[in-house]
């Protein structure tokens, strides 16, 4: 089986490349970072440099075939930016991979979503797959849920959608490092009650993307968490006890609060280049809220149940006392 994984230099898709690469798999990884992609070419992964922003040329397409499954990790993931930059990374980039996927006769393919599709400001628990926001909280999940779109469309690629919900782990950039930068500056926003959601270590997504590759399931989208949901306060907490921090908390009345931060993102975007505010309105209704997810339906037709629970995925994750860089 050849499986092209995009965004192979980043988290999650160095995660996949390496497990599907240890299973012998052939795998193309492409990427755009080409420091990363020496280090993947350097373990006997094939490599390919590629902006899915703009057309696969002919000659690159070339390169990459043929395939037989494409797993589509790469995006644009941040709680800010422009609206231009999150349709071309997300919603663009993945109608240019599933036309080269379908020019290259994939019969699999496997795209990463995210549950951020789900959020409302409001308490939600055990959330199925069909019930979406019916207005996305921002333009992160309004492109990622028309790239599912785009992909489940192409029926001939046989696809299966993922949507994991908070992934963390050894090479994370995002969830945790981010969650200690802002612990370390400044004190943290804490609601009564506070939120809670599913966080899900790497390595049970990757289990997860390992079975939809080698399913007969189609067509379908899949929640895809720890299956526990975890109060914030508590997150954080245990990630600053593995690295020293200590946090900082002010308890505030959570309506005043998102007015005032909702206020700071209408200036920002006013503004030139319109820099990221200290805070989200989407940050601060995952402080407050509850979101968690039924994985019934992974477990049921994918016979995937997460494996590593949130005390031993921190192990991992802090091993040697602070996060890895990447696994390749």
């Amino acid at each position: 089986m050849t499986v092209l994984v995009t965004g192979a230099t980043g988290f999650l898709g160095s995660h996949v490349a390496a497990a599907l690469h240890n299973a012998g798999a052939e795998v193309v990884a492409t990427g755009r970072n080409t420091a990363g992609l020496r280090r993947l070419s350097a373990r006997g992964l094939r490599t390919v440099p590629l902006d899915l922003a703009w057309p696969v040329p002919t000659s690159t397409a070339d390169r990459i075939g043929p395939l037989s499954a494409v797993v589509h990790c790469a995006g644009l993931s941040s709680p800010w930016g422009t609206r231009a930059a999150f349709e071309a990374a997300n919603v663009a980039a993945t109608r240019h991979l599933a036309d080269l996927a379908v020019q290259q006769g994939v019969t699999r393919f496997v795209q990463v979503s995210t549950a951020s599709v789900y959020f409302r400001f409001a308490d939600q628990d055990g959330l199925t797959e069909a019930q979406i926001a019916p207005m996305p909280v921002n333009d992160y999940a309004r492109t990622k849920l028309a790239a599912e779109r785009v992909v489940l469309d192409r029926a001939a690629l046989n696809p299966v959608v993922i949507r994991p919900r908070g992934i963390y782990g050894a090479g994370d950039t995002a969830l945790l490092p981010r969650l200690m930068r802002v612990t370390r500056t400044r004190p943290l926003p804490r609601f009564d009650p506070a939120g809670a959601t599913d966080i899900t270590h790497v390595d049970d997504v990757v289990a997860a993307i390992m079975r939809a590759l080698d399913s007969d399931v189609t067509g379908e989208v899949f929640n895809i968490s720890g299956g526990v949901g975890v109060p914030l306060p508590e997150i954080i907490a245990a990630a600053c006890e593995r690295t020293g921090v200590v946090p900082r908390w002010r308890a505030l009345p959570f309506g005043p609060a998102l007015a005032t931060v909702r206020a700071m993102e209408g200036i920002a975007k006013l503004l030139p280049h319109r820099p990221e505010p200290p805070v989200t309105a989407y940050a601060l209704g995952i402080l407050r809220y509850r979101q968690t997810m039924d994985i019934a339906k992974a477990e049921r037709l994918l016979s995937w149940v997460p494996q590593v629970a949130f005390a031993e995925g921190l192990a991992r994750t802090f091993k040697d006392g602070a996060l890895r860089p990447g696994v390749l």
